[in-house]
């Protein structure tokens, strides 16, 4: 109660109001009212509460003498308006040629990891790339929190993981998600993030097993990522990164408040090993804090021969069908289509009538005739 009631903005971080709390018994009323409506408690003897509210948004809250202070409360709240791929170009987040080259992995099925550090965006930019899954595929999800918003038109099917209650029971863990996902037949399996072994290991399983995967995990660079993903706790053998076909690496600057695309990578074999299989990170493009912009780094991608021994097509055929989809995401943001639902009506169209899409965006004619 000593304290004003903070609000954070994205931009400025935490800002100080003129509002404070009468009492440290109301912050206390108000943990107890949230605490009853989901099926919890918070008590002296557990002072701690992480719940999720009806809404979807996120209370934490802790009660003195944990914290020395005086208790607390703090709510996380979630987007209801989404970001989209328009809205990630135009902030300069990432460029529409680096989303035209993830647009095509995601269409063929290929699996990717999004790194980064806390707040950087990872989550956001895994819900931004999701309407570029074809339509008739089914999607798993599983998270913690429930935070993706896909678009109406996907076959999506969200799952959340569950405390336990009070006595200890009726607890469902990531790990009971993931195992769960696999009897469910599906297309595209999407992890909130990778933080166990066991996990790891059911998820890299599920990507041997012609599963298309896509997750999060903390990690700074795409080398960070390998260290990640074969060091204790997660621990996962290092001959299974070879089924990550795409690694983004997400960065915040908290001094000037954005967030960026810091590297797109892959992981190649080095050539070096004699025995074991080891992997070292190829860099495609990396973000120039100078310039503010993401550049090529290198021409030589590996990812466009994979595409090519599934589908057949030459590199300059994989190399054409981007340069396609970049102009269509120029498209779209040059028209302004950046409603979750919007950008999904064209995703859509694009599966079901390629060549009409393609005929609109060359003519520049109206989103309308894509939306009706």
């Amino acid at each position: 109660t000593k304290e004003p009631i903070r609000v954070y903005h994205k931009k400025y971080g935490w800002l100080r109001t003129n509002i404070t709390s009468e009492s440290e018994g109301q912050i206390l009323n108000y943990a107890n009212t949230i605490a009853r409506r989901v099926g919890r408690e918070i008590t002296t003897l557990s002072p701690l509460l992480d719940a999720h509210l009806v809404t979807g948004d996120r209370v934490n809250a802790t009660l003195a003498p944990i914290s020395t202070k005086g208790n607390t409360i703090t709510i996380r709240k979630f987007a209801r308006d989404p970001w989209t791929v328009t809205d990630f170009i135009q902030n300069k987040t990432v460029s529409s040629e680096v989303l035209a080259l993830i647009w095509l992995v995601i269409q063929y099925e290929m699996n990717m990891i999004i790194s980064g550090g806390t707040g950087s965006g990872k989550t956001s930019f895994l819900n931004i790339c999701m309407p570029f899954i074809p339509p008739n595929h089914r999607i798993i999800s599983i998270e913690d929190t429930r935070e993706l918003q896909l678009p109406k038109f996907l076959y999506w099917c969200p799952l959340t993981t569950r405390e336990p209650n009070p006595e200890g029971k009726g607890e469902v863990t990531m790990l009971d998600l993931l195992v769960n996902s696999l009897r469910m037949r599906p297309d595209r399996i999407i992890m909130g993030e990778i933080r166990k072994q066991r996990e790891a290991e059911v998820l890299f399983e599920a990507m041997h097993t012609g599963h298309s995967v896509y997750s999060t995990l903390h990690a700074d660079t795409c080398a960070q990522t390998i260290n990640r993903l074969v060091n204790p706790p997660i621990s996962i053998p290092e001959s299974m990164l070879d089924s990550v076909h795409l690694n983004v690496v997400m960065f915040r600057d908290r001094r000037r408040g954005i967030r960026r695309v810091f590297e797109i990578g892959e992981f190649i074999p080095n050539p070096t090993t004699v025995r074991e299989l080891t992997f070292r990170p190829s860099i495609l493009y990396r973000w120039d804090p100078r310039t503010d912009s993401i550049k090529a780094s290198t021409e030589d991608i590996a990812l466009y021969e994979k595409i090519g021994a599934h589908t057949g097509l030459s590199v300059d055929e994989v190399r054409g069908e981007i340069e396609m989809k970049k102009k269509i995401l120029e498209w779209l943001v040059k028209n302004n289509v950046r409603q979750v639902e919007e950008v999904g009506k064209v995703m859509n169209r694009y599966y079901v009538d390629t060549e009409t899409v393609i005929d609109v965006v060359n003519n520049d004619q109206s989103p309308k005739e894509l939306l009706e």
